[in-house]
């Protein structure tokens, strides 16, 4: 179901009530005022996409939904109406693939923020404490048409999910690299990941404690390797 049906079922108009969900999202992920984006249309595949998420193992658990929320505030005057669009969203995942291009190519100047949308989605999926292969599989989609470079899904993966064993694939560096190289990339994933430094882009909270969920993988990987080494 492409975006313009969903939103139109809404029976709204950009200026109309859709137009509070629009400025909550766009408030939320730091989009402020852009030339070029069709705001209505972001907004309705940020929730879309959110919703056939967790549809991708095959139930759509409260949890999940209530995840959502969290990450993606609205104002109490526009919830009930995002409840309802989330949930006509998440009765299947057909289409999922057209959402995240419409909200690769709304940011596409904006690679921090994509990753801030895709980090909201794994926090999304793991809300259950379990990633099935479905969303596993959903999400390695997404990670493909956001333009994650090759192995990047695995190393985002790797943050959220306990089966990572090797700390390098945490960090998403290879192990072949000196001392002094990979405690460089080290300390600039610390600084792009640090919270203190996602508050001052105007992240909401929530975001921020997404960050600082990834922050400790990192900072768990790199004692692992330190260790190994004898950093």
């Amino acid at each position: 179901m492409p975006w313009q049906t969903i939103w139109r079922s809404l029976g709204t108009r950009e200026g109309g009530t859709l137009n509070g969900l629009v400025s909550a999202i766009r408030e939320t992920l730091g989009l402020g005022a852009r030339q070029g984006v069709d705001r209505a249309a972001f907004t309705a595949a940020v929730v879309a996409l959110s919703a056939k998420l967790s549809k991708a193992d095959g139930v759509t658990l409260q949890i999940e939904e209530q995840t959502f929320e969290r990450l993606f505030k609205f104002d109490e005057t526009e919830k009930e109406n995002i409840r309802w669009l989330f949930k006509l969203a998440a009765q299947d995942t057909a289409g999922f693939e057209s959402y995240a291009r419409e909200v690769a190519s709304a940011i596409e100047d904006r690679p921090d923020l994509k990753h801030d949308v895709f980090d909201a989605l794994m926090h999304i999926a793991s809300a259950d404490g379990i990633l099935h292969p479905g969303e596993d599989r959903y999400l390695e989609a997404v990670s493909g048409i956001f333009g994650h470079a090759e192995g990047e899904y695995r190393a985002i993966r790797a943050r959220y999910v306990r089966d990572a064993t090797d700390p390098y694939e945490v960090l998403g560096l290879n192990r072949d690299l000196d001392n002094a190289i990979l405690k460089s990339r080290y300390l600039d994933l610390v600084r792009r990941h640090h919270p203190d430094a996602l508050a001052g882009k105007g992240l909401s909270k929530e975001l921020q404690e997404v960050a600082q969920r990834k922050l400790a993988a990192i900072n768990a990987a790199w004692d692992l390797i330190a260790r190994e080494r004898g950093i």
